[in-house]
């Protein structure tokens, strides 16, 4: 039996933790849940994993088949966050540290992570720059903005210079007006240490808000009116969320709805990281999926084999000896709320 890939993203280590890598990307913000990087002995019994734009929550099940106790670092890598000036991105807490309200609890117990957080520009750390400037390391936010605008011009030429940010010029009808725009790359860990018990079972269970990435339109559809689900944009998008033919029926059937009411459809979208650095004893034993799309009258659609649609908002499927063959991205189609 091959090892999985990871159904998240974090590490067990012996020692202090190290900076793990998630999804990089620039426009959504994918997050998952535990993986090892060393522990035979420890196998995933269960993982149930519920999905929705409100909430993210995993539950873990693991057990210690070896003979002694182990403990060890548990480190909880959040996604990659790279600030932009093209993308909507929402970040649930985007002035605090714990920027998309993480919780961990271990057998019910809550625990207190430690928070380990680097930038980087064009790969060079510029933590303790950003530090010395009194600049927020989230690259984004009104905080960070108002922190930047603050800076000395010479400064600003030097960081523009170097890839830290970048100007962004516009008229917002009194006249041009420059911002500056991070475009850092910020890596944030969460850990902690904890003990397998030999023998036994052990529960963990991680919360926190997903941010969701999203555009005004749709970025499928292609410039051709007579034939709109075509192009390099829409094949990529199909394959990375599985899009079928009743759900581009469906996205059909809104446009033409949104067009009579003078309004457009929105796409977002939630990733959880499933194929990043895992290592685990064994594969998942039993792993059961819930995706919930909020609204009932928004579309949705993802990857995955035996989903079944089991409520006016939710999805779900089950598999026993589970190899994580891909990450979960999911696209939502709806109208825009205030």
């Amino acid at each position: 039996m091959k090892k999985p890939s990871t159904v998240a993203i974090a590490a067990l280590l012996a020692g202090l933790p190290t900076l793990a890598h998630a999804n990089d990307t620039m426009a959504e913000l994918a997050a998952g849940g535990l993986t090892f990087v060393s522990a035979d002995d420890v196998t995933m019994q269960s993982e149930d994993l519920y999905i929705s734009p409100k909430q993210v929550r995993v539950d873990y099940v693991f057990h210690n088949g070896g003979d002694r106790d182990r403990t060890t670092v548990v480190a909880f890598p959040m996604p990659d966050i790279e600030g932009s000036g093209d993308f909507i991105v929402s970040v649930p807490n985007p002035d605090s540290d714990n920027f998309m309200n993480f919780s961990v609890a271990v057998d019910g117990k809550a625990v207190t992570p430690n928070v380990d957080r680097h930038a980087f520009a064009v790969d060079v750390d510029v933590t303790q720059e950003l530090t010395d400037h009194n600049i927020p390391l989230l690259p984004f936010g009104n905080s960070t903005s108002q922190a930047l605008a603050g800076l000395p011009k010479d400064l600003v030429a030097d960081w523009i210079e170097r890839g830290i940010i970048i100007p962004i010029d516009y008229d917002d009808g009194n006249g041009w007006k420059t911002d500056y725009v991070p475009v850092w790359k910020l890596k944030t860990t969460y850990w902690w240490r904890t003990t397998f018990p030999a023998g036994r079972d052990m529960r963990v269970a991680h919360r926190y808000t997903p941010s969701i990435g999203a555009t005004a339109g749709l970025n499928f559809i292609g410039s051709d009116e007579n034939a709109p689900f075509t192009g390099e944009d829409f094949d990529r998008e199909k394959q990375r969320y599985c899009f079928d033919e009743s759900f581009i029926q469906a996205v059909t059937n809104h446009l033409d709805a949104a067009k009579t009411q003078d309004s457009y459809l929105q796409e977002s979208w939630i990733s959880y990281v499933l194929t990043t650095g895992a290592n685990w004893g064994g594969t998942i034993g039993h792993f059961h999926l819930t995706v919930d799309k909020g609204d009932p009258d928004a579309l949705v659609s993802f990857c995955g084999d035996g989903v079944k649609k089991t409520g006016p908002t939710t999805f779900e499927l089950t598999a026993d000896d589970f190899y994580p063959e891909r990450n979960i991205d999911i696209a939502l189609i709806g109208r825009p709320t205030d």
